[in-house]
């Protein structure tokens, strides 16, 4: 079974938000999104450009026209919403819904400026992770050294010279009154490659005794499996930050990548009108 189009999701979506109890995280959505519809992990692993897979990029897109029908709302923290709790999904129409979405100008107009969106997204985020994946092994340790910093850890230290089972290096992150050692792995992957859940276990058991929590950074993905193993209950939990995240994170703090504002210069039609009357 290959990907849905977009406009082939909106019931699959809308059944996986109920599912979640009616609103979800972008990850949740697109695991219980895929269980509705039945797709297999090979589909949902067929990547589109860069490290985004064709499955997330068509999503996006669902979710977007369903957000100008105006039945999903997002928050800033990434997190989706059914407006209409109630909304039986049999019912939505996928010709009704698009037809409805372009009829209006405004809304073609925000759908035109989110694709050039979307795709200039995945082209910096593509050029950051193969800069990333040609950066020396012990250069990219320190890079997430940075990073952590960055995010808030405190004395954070490489020890990947160590061999010690797998740890790259570890750092204290406070939590109000509370301080946890988190013991880091930083992988830098080609793209295509995933992170196994074999590959986590071998990392829970060799941060035992060492670290609290641990934390997998890749410049990959984690396969589903790997990403249910680490949430694993009556074991160490681990984080993940896969590519995506990894350069969300760059962005956001500031390590690596820098931000432009682009100048735009605009006639002030309300100072210039007031000289249309003769003074004299």
């Amino acid at each position: 079974m290959s990907v849905p189009k977009f406009d082939e999701m909106y019931v699959g979506l809308v059944t996986a938000l109920k599912n979640l109890g009616g609103s979800g995280t972008n990850e949740e959505i697109e695991d219980e999104t895929a269980k509705v519809l039945g797709l297999s992990d090979e589909d949902v692993a067929a990547i589109h450009k860069g490290n985004r897979t064709q499955f997330s990029y068509r999503l996006a897109w669902t979710k977007n026209y369903l957000k100008n029908y105006g039945l999903l709302e997002n928050s800033s923290r990434g997190v989706w919403s059914l407006t209409d709790d109630s909304v039986d999904p049999k019912s939505l129409n996928a010709k009704a819904v698009s037809k409805q979405v372009k009829s209006s100008s405004s809304v073609k107009e925000t759908l035109e400026f989110k694709e050039e969106e979307l795709d200039a997204e995945v082209e910096w985020k593509q050029e950051l992770l193969q800069r990333l994946r040609k950066v020396h092994p012990d250069g990219f340790e320190k890079i997430c050294q940075k990073l952590l910093r960055e995010a808030g850890f405190i004395d954070v230290k490489v020890t990947g010279k160590s061999g010690d089972g797998g740890i790259d290096g570890d750092g204290v992150i406070r939590i109000n009154l509370i301080s946890f050692k988190v013991a880091f792995q930083a992988k830098r992957y080609d793209e295509g490659s995933t992170v196994t859940s074999a590959q986590i276990r071998e990392f829970r058991g060799a941060i035992a005794g060492k670290a609290e929590k641990g934390l997998y950074i890749t410049t990959s993905r984690f396969t589903k499996d790997a990403r249910q193993e680490a949430l694993r209950g009556g074991v160490a939990t681990i984080d993940l930050i896969d590519g995506e995240r990894l350069a969300d994170l760059m962005k956001e703090l500031r390590v690596g990548v820098k931000i432009e504002m682009e100048e735009k210069a605009l006639v002030d039609e309300a100072w210039i009108s007031q000289f249309n009357q003769k003074t004299k």
